[in-house]
């Protein structure tokens, strides 16, 4: 029997629940890797490179004397350790939103994901996105799929920096207040990782796990909370 819930928002995470992880973890960041020195050398006055370079040597501990090379190491070290450090990903940002709008780089999402996202968009429920990936490098994602441009179909996106980090409730409770401030129940999360639902439900928001085959978390312990395979398996209605 599927599972319905009711609510006025759905905020979504994106990997590993929208798209296969290898979408993030190697179609994105083998586009980023070999562009990041290239891309520092070729916008030296950019305010978003300037910042980014001087983030990354602070946290780094390297003199600001400090050539493009070694701030690439760190970057790509970073990168290895799949490290969610704002100065990587401003970069990895810029850069993924060029190659989206140059045409190499398409995302592409489990086949289940884009109709029932439409849906729910269409049934009248606002969708939202939490992830780690940067805010600009959500809306570069979405505006070039396999199924054409999707960023008409979200109202909010939201990351580490503008909510804070995934596994910590207090950032749920910051996107409901800049989502409009509804009450805990009526938002909906859909994740792969148990720690950020946990999270999501101590901050009173109804909770879904996507268990997807050959992904990472597929065999997670996600406790007392709901677990779907695809978004097949349960149905989001709007509420009263």
């Amino acid at each position: 029997m599927t599972d319905t819930l009711s609510a006025q928002w759905v905020v979504l995470d994106i990997e590993g629940t929208l798209m296969p992880t290898a979408g993030v973890h190697v179609v994105l960041y083998d586009y980023a890797r070999p562009r990041l020195g290239p891309w520092i050398d070729a916008h030296p006055t950019d305010p978003v490179v300037v910042s980014a370079v001087a983030r990354t040597k602070a946290e780094a501990g390297l003199p600001d004397s400090a050539d493009t090379a070694a701030v690439v190491a760190v970057l790509h070290g970073w990168m290895a350790a799949d490290r969610k450090a704002a100065p990587l990903k401003d970069l990895q940002g810029l850069i993924w939103q060029d190659g989206y709008a140059r045409g190499g780089l398409v995302s592409e999402y489990f086949p289940d994901v884009v109709p029932t996202l439409r849906g729910w968009h269409e049934a009248g429920l606002k969708l939202a996105v939490f992830s780690s990936g940067s805010v600009a490098g959500q809306i570069a994602s979405f505006s070039t799929t396999t199924e054409g441009d999707l960023t008409t179909l979200f109202r909010h996106h939201f990351d580490t920096v503008n909510a804070g980090p995934k596994r910590e409730a207090a950032s749920y409770a910051a996107i409901a207040e800049g989502i409009g401030g509804p009450t805990p129940q009526r938002i909906v999360f859909l994740s792969d990782v148990p720690a950020e639902l946990d999270a999501a439900a101590e901050a009173g928001w109804q909770t879904i796990g996507l268990a997807r085959d050959g992904e990472p978390y597929a065999g997670a312990d996600f406790g007392d909370h709901r677990v779907a395979k695809t978004f097949d398996d349960f149905r989001i209605v709007p509420d009263a």
